[in-house]
C-alpha cells in the first residue's frame, strides 16, 4: 500500500510525463498517461483495501474482508479522515459476531471521527443499539434507535429498526 503522499506524487509525476507527451505531439499517449494519473487521485480518496474489503462485505466473505482490511497497517497516518472512519466502521462489523466491547469502541471511534454518509451513521447507530441491549441498557438503546431511524432516510434499515424495537419490549 502507498502512502497517501506517494500517491499525490505519483500523480503530478505522471501529470507531468502527460504534459511532455502533449508537448511531442503525441495526443493519445498523453490522455492515456493523464487517465493513469486519475486512478492515483482516485485512489487518495477512496483507499484501495477499504474498496476491496467492502467487496468482499457485499458477497458476505467477513474472513476475505478482514484480510483486505489487515493490509492497512497505520490508519492514522495511512489513510485520510473519512476513510480512516469507514476503516474502524469495518473493522466494528467484522468485530461483531466475536467481541462486543471492542465492537462498541470502534463503531464509537467511526463516529467520532465522522461517517460521511448519513445511512452508515445509522447503522453505527444501530449497531452500538444492538450493543447495548445486549449490555441491558435500554434507555441507550432507544435513544440510538431513535438517532438511525431519523439518519435512516430512505427506509433501508426499517426492519431491522422495528425488529430491534420488538426484542426492546420483551426485556
Amino acid at each position: 500500500m502507498f502512502s497517501k503522499y506517494i500517491k499525490i506524487a505519483l500523480a503530478v509525476l505522471i501529470s507531468v510525463w502527460a504534459v511532455f507527451q502533449f508537448i511531442d505531439e503525441n495526443i493519445m499517449n498523453g490522455i492515456m498517461i493523464l487517465l493513469l494519473a486519475g486512478v492515483f487521485i482516485f485512489f487518495f480518496y477512496k483507499n484501495e483495501f477499504l474498496l476491496l474489503a467492502f467487496l468482499q462485505i457485499r458477497k458476505q466473505n467477513f474472513p476475505g474482508a478482514q484480510k483486505w482490511l489487515d493490509y492497512i497497517k497505520k490508519p492514522e497516518s495511512a489513510l485520510r479522515k473519512p476513510q480512516e472512519a469507514y476503516f474502524y466502521f469495518l473493522q466494528g462489523l467484522m468485530v461483531t459476531q466475536t467481541s462486543m466491547t471492542k465492537a462498541e469502541k470502534l463503531f464509537k471511534k467511526a463516529l467520532s471521527i465522522g461517517l460521511s454518509m448519513d445511512h452508515d451513521v445509522a447503522m453505527a447507530k444501530l449497531n452500538l443499539a444492538g450493543v447495548a441491549m445486549h449490555k441491558r441498557r435500554k434507555r441507550e438503546a432507544t435513544t440510538l434507535l431513535n438517532e438511525a431511524k431519523k439518519l435512516d432516510k430512505h427506509g433501508m434499515l426499517n426492519d431491522q429498526i422495528k425488529m430491534m424495537k420488538q426484542q426492546m419490549k420483551k426485556m
